[in-house]
């Protein structure tokens, strides 16, 4: 089976970084996936993307070695195990608050007797290898994000679940969550003082961390802080970014900004 390299890379002590596409277009992915990045999610939840762009986007990621990775709309059997079918290399799930949802999200992804996850790897087997169905449970990614205050104050019991490889950090939602302005790269004490608490803990329970990021700088801040792996803002962000400041250099009007496309 083709060996997941960020748990190659994580298992060395190597941060990495991930790219976000939210952008409903096999093209796009395929531009991102040949820039350099070690993993691509690609967004189901707020992305404008249906199950069969999807499939094209993850078929598009493949024509490189970045790591495929599907963030699903939410908690839902069917969703979930349809993305893995299709070869995501590793799922992440929105809104784990409980130790029981966490322990329902592992089943899911998860083959018979570790979980109930049907059979019928359509086309992971193509992109993984004709051994999948026996090495799919050791291999795939099960990453729940830690969003809420809720998950916050079960936060052991989530990490303590057994098969859940990570966590993922929503800042924007966690700190909606805490009654603090959301949006990514915090400054407000209470919101990091939260996002240390969760590194610590995932250390501690031999889980691996991702957090959402905007600028490159707080990314690096992450990564030195114990988690391994951050996103940088998402393909939406980078064209909104680099086409504004490309008309405004023509217009002479550098302190504008372009329409933001939301927190994603």
């Amino acid at each position: 089976m083709r060996t997941n390299k960020l748990r190659e890379a994580w298992a060395a002590g190597r941060g990495t970084v991930n790219g976000w596409c939210g952008i409903p277009s096999s093209f796009s992915a395929e531009i991102m996936a040949h820039q350099g990045w070690d993993s691509l999610t690609v967004d189901c939840q707020h992305g404008l993307i249906d199950y069969q762009t999807a499939v094209g986007m993850l078929q598009a990621i493949s024509t490189t070695d970045v790591v495929p990775l599907v963030r699903v709309p939410w908690l839902e059997p069917g969703i979930l195990m349809k993305m893995l079918d299709a070869g995501a290399y590793g799922i992440i799930c929105p809104m784990i608050n409980t130790p029981e949802e966490a322990e329902k999200f592992v089943s899911c992804c998860s083959y018979p007797p570790r979980g109930q996850r049907s059979f019928g790897p359509i086309r992971a087997t193509i992109y993984a290898g004709a051994d999948y169905p026996t090495k799919a449970n050791d291999t795939v990614l099960k990453i729940a994000m830690v969003e809420t205050q809720q998950a916050m104050d079960n936060l052991d019991g989530i990490l303590s679940v057994e098969g859940l490889d990570g966590i993922y950090v929503g800042p924007a939602d966690l700190a909606n969550s805490m009654g603090k302005k959301p949006g990514f790269d915090p400054t407000d004490e209470t919101v990091l003082g939260a996002i240390r608490t969760i590194v610590e803990s995932a250390r501690k329970h031999d889980v691996f961390a991702g957090i959402h990021c905007g600028m490159p700088a707080f990314g690096r801040r992450m990564i030195d802080d114990g988690f391994n792996f951050v996103t940088l803002m998402s393909d939406a962000r980078f064209l909104t970014m680099q086409a504004a400041a490309m008309v405004n250099e023509f217009r002479g009007s550098e302190g504008k900004v372009g329409q933001t496309t939301g927190t994603y």
